[in-house]
């Protein structure tokens, strides 16, 4: 229960624009934001679909110039980003759009980070004592449109990237260094894969859950993440079955940003183990965290006792135990199609202890609700490899 009596500081984050039609509104919103010449970023899926050349349109038709830069891989890497700042600064851009999901959104807040000063990329690690000190200025001003109802990224200034010499995913960000701005328009989800929709729907339910269950006291956090289990519970199925359907596609956007704001109190074990295989082995992060949940939920069931029920609640179960809890999350994965095991994700037996021994370096880990050792992951990742549940 939350001590009233203690002090505790929260943040909170940026304008946000929600609604059908409004990537309409880039272009305007550039110009309010002084932006002549943004840098469109996204990844090498998306660079095909539609919206990206629409928000194109939409800065020409405002009388601005910009360029795509997609050169990004579905796990965003350090080399990604230094060619994202090469092609950034040889295009005189004053600004970065990032479009897409996870992938295109992190290499545009990583490039908005490196763009205009001289730092190296890891300085501005999460786990460093101290960052580059470095003002506002020092920034490329960014904007975020989020394409997938999952990351929830669009938000904050945090990119998750792997490290090509080291082989791990690390967290990079700058406290002065935020969004300028979040469009959440529906319209852009409407023809998202079915299994997309499922993946990333997912990524954005562990979101919530994980912030919820971290320790700290944040009734902002735990607020948003409530409502967001709410949302996503209620709309995810609809979504998937139903890709046209706009409400259901609106109540995934808008939950998933309400789970991305909320994990600012911190994540847990099913991201310290899923940011270590997607760096090992490339597998896409919000499938990878939907298998990696229900063993993680066995492991923490003893510290989740105070949680469960407000969980149950937002997911409109009847009862308000673990069981049901875990039943009802497990019997959503099975109706998304979601596979087994990390061996359907063609992740090798023999990278396991690998995995674990990296995952147990990874910040979620410190504010998961039970602490775990290397061999306590270890058995985690054993335990999900051929039947996660």
């Amino acid at each position: 229960m939350p001590n009233f009596l203690t002090a505790a500081d929260w943040t909170f984050p940026i304008p946000i624009r929600y609604g059908p039609g409004r990537l309409s509104e880039i272009g305007a919103a550039c110009k309010q934001f002084n932006i002549t010449n943004p840098l469109i970023v996204t990844d090498r899926g998306s660079r095909e679909l539609p919206f990206i050349d629409r928000v194109g349109s939409v800065c020409h038709s405002n009388g601005l110039q910009s360029a795509v830069f997609s050169d990004v891989s579905p796990n965003p890497t350090d080399e990604d980003i230094a060619r994202g700042k090469t092609v950034f600064n040889n295009g005189g851009h004053d600004g970065v759009i990032a479009i897409g999901g996870g992938s295109g959104m992190d290499a545009g807040k990583a490039i908005s980070l490196v763009g205009r000063n001289d730092a190296d990329l890891w300085a501005f690690d999460y786990d460093q004592p101290e960052s580059p000190a470095l003002g506002s200025e020092s920034f490329v001003p960014l904007i975020c449109v989020p394409t997938t109802a999952g990351t929830g990224a669009e938000t904050e200034s945090t990119a998750m990237l792997t490290d090509t010499v080291q082989g791990v995913k690390r967290c990079i960000w700058h406290a002065t260094q935020k969004p300028l701005l979040a469009i959440l328009d529906p319209e852009v989800t409407v023809n998202l894969p079915a299994d997309l929709t499922a993946w990333t729907g997912c990524d954005a339910l562990v979101h919530a859950i994980e912030a919820f269950s971290v320790p700290d006291w944040n009734p902002l956090c735990d607020g948003l993440a409530l409502e967001a289990i709410r949302l996503i519970s209620g709309s995810l199925e609809s979504a998937v079955a139903h890709g046209d359907d706009l409400e259901a596609r609106g109540a995934m956007l808008v939950g998933s940003c309400l789970a991305g704001i909320s994990f600012l109190k911190g994540l847990g074990l099913v991201h310290a183990m899923s940011h270590m295989v997607g760096a090992t082995c490339d597998t896409h992060h919000g499938l990878t965290n939907a298998v990696l949940l229900p063993p993680v939920l066995l492991f923490n069931k003893n510290a989740l006792e105070e949680k469960v029920p407000l969980i149950c609640k937002a997911m409109g179960l009847p009862s308000e135990d673990f069981h049901s809890m875990y039943s009802s999350v497990v019997g959503l994965l099975d109706a998304l199609e979601i596979p087994r095991g990390l061996s359907d994700l063609n992740v090798p037996e023999t990278a396991l202890d690998s995995i674990a021994q990296k995952a147990y370096t990874d910040a979620a880990r410190s504010t998961n609700p039970v602490s775990s050792t290397v061999s306590e992951i270890r058995d985690v990742l054993g335990q999900s490899f051929l039947n996660a549940r």
